[in-house]
């Protein structure tokens, strides 16, 4: 056997390899990684992975809380308004209900016009309310996110990190550095 058909022969098995694996599911590379290159996965498991959760980010740090009172301080009034202007509503309901059977047909049809138009109008400005209350959450925790991702950042430079996940099927809580960033945006209010 010559040099030449030895060479064939390897490279005939690691297609043959390849492809198998690719048949069964496996990544090519993972294939080739096997074959050729045994230092590649000692530097993988080198590899120092951290875990952010928003979520828990966003509920509980010292920026979100503050952020949460401000938007409820200004959109208390208008929720006053609202709640005012439903027990109005239901108030009116309630008397034309009580009413209803001793009215004339036509000041009767006039009073549902009248509930329904109030009825509307009450459900859009519920909508507005909705609307604008999520715009300026919305605004603020992004404001948030964004300081989150300087700690992120400054975090991963100081420990090492090679990777820092914010969305995660499940996590080892060893990977989990919430609290670290929740500590660094506490500290930087």
């Amino acid at each position: 056997m010559n040099f030449h058909s030895t060479k064939s022969k390897v490279v005939v098995n690691a297609l043959t390899k390849t492809l198998l694996a690719v048949a069964m599911g496996a990544s090519v590379n993972v294939a080739l990684a096997q074959e050729t290159a045994k230092p590649a996965a000692e530097q993988q498991a080198a590899v120092k992975i951290g875990f952010v959760n928003t979520e828990k980010l966003l509920r509980e740090s010292a920026p979100a809380k503050a952020a949460e009172a401000k938007i409820e301080e200004e959109f208390k009034k208008r929720d006053a308004d609202l709640q005012k202007v439903a027990n109005e509503l239901r108030t009116k309901f309630e008397n034309f209900d009580k009413n209803a059977p001793v009215m004339s047909d036509a000041d009767r049809n006039k009073a549902q016009r009248e509930l329904t138009d109030l009825d509307t109008d009450l459900q859009r400005k519920r909508r507005e309310f909705q609307e604008d209350f999520n715009r300026r959450r919305n605004d603020a925790f992004a404001t948030i996110v964004e300081k989150a991702n300087v700690a992120i950042k400054e975090i991963a430079e100081k420990q090492n990190y090679d990777l820092i996940l914010q969305d995660a099927v499940t996590v080892s809580p060893r990977v989990d550095i919430t609290d670290d960033v929740i500590k660094a945006l506490n500290a930087k209010k």
